[in-house]
């Protein structure tokens, strides 16, 4: 299925490139070269997609991030970052700020629309044929609705980038199991797994700021030390912490 897909990248030989290779899969696409116009682009037409490099110029990658994120009409966009620099830190910051994924430059184009294709199917526009709608999903005081992508969280509605959704939906399909972060990374991406676990990590840190009360004591998505993560139906006894690698206190085994 064609794609509407921005690629907000200065460099004009990079983004003809990424176009081409777009535009090679079929899909429709529009190059903008500065934050102001990508964020004037996404808004008069939503895409399915957005490709966004973190320097820019007018507004930067990032803060065009942090505005979608915050904009009703935008929220849900999968974003793929690109950035010449690849520090961990980087990598960290843009997942913060609601990137889905995160590609240091010099990339392989091969790579990019592997990425891409997996974003795209995620968000349901890469494949044929319309799908019969997820039920909705209840944990607790939590509701995840995969038909109308929506979280509630002890009665208000909560706003989660793709990546937190999906990370979410994972969770809540099965109360009570835990899943190591390659299992979560294997049903996020597929086959098409080229980010770290950390990302779950990063996930899960701020999806405990959103669901739990208090999120340093997670009471509902619960660390399982040395294993990976589960959502419980039930809360803990008062006297067990579990802020977990994401959110404070850290086990040996739990990694960054």
């Amino acid at each position: 299925m064609c794609a509407r897909v921005v690629v907000a990248e200065d460099d004009g030989k990079q983004a003809d490139l990424v176009r081409r290779y777009l535009e090679h899969e079929g899909h429709d696409v529009a190059v903008v070269h500065d934050g102001a116009a990508a964020l004037a682009e996404l808004r008069r037409r939503p895409p399915d997609l957005l490709i966004l490099d973190v320097m820019m110029p007018l507004v930067d990658g990032l803060d065009v991030c942090r505005i979608v994120r915050a904009e009703a009409g935008l929220a849900a966009l999968p974003v793929l970052m690109l950035t010449a620099r690849s520090t961990e830190d980087d990598l960290l910051l843009g997942l913060d700020l609601g990137a889905d994924d995160y590609m240091s430059k010099p990339f392989s184009p091969r790579e990019l629309m592997a990425r891409a294709r997996s974003l795209l199917r995620r968000g349901g526009r890469a494949g044929t044929g319309a799908a019969a709608p997820d039920p909705v999903l209840r944990v607790g005081p939590l509701t995840v609705d995969p038909g109308r992508h929506e979280v509630w969280a002890h009665d208000r509605r909560v706003h989660c980038t793709p990546g937190e959704f999906r990370l979410l939906e994972v969770l809540a399909s099965r109360p009570g199991q835990v899943f190591s972060r390659a299992q979560i990374l294997e049903r996020l991406h597929g086959c098409d797994r080229y980010i770290t676990e950390r990302t779950v990590d990063v996930h899960v840190m701020n999806l405990r700021k959103k669901i739990e009360q208090d999120p340093r004591s997670a009471r509902r998505l619960l660390t399982v030390y040395g294993l990976g993560y589960k959502l419980v139906d039930e809360e803990p006894p008062a006297d067990q912490e579990n802020p977990g690698p994401a959110g404070g206190r850290r086990d040996a085994h739990d990694g960054p």
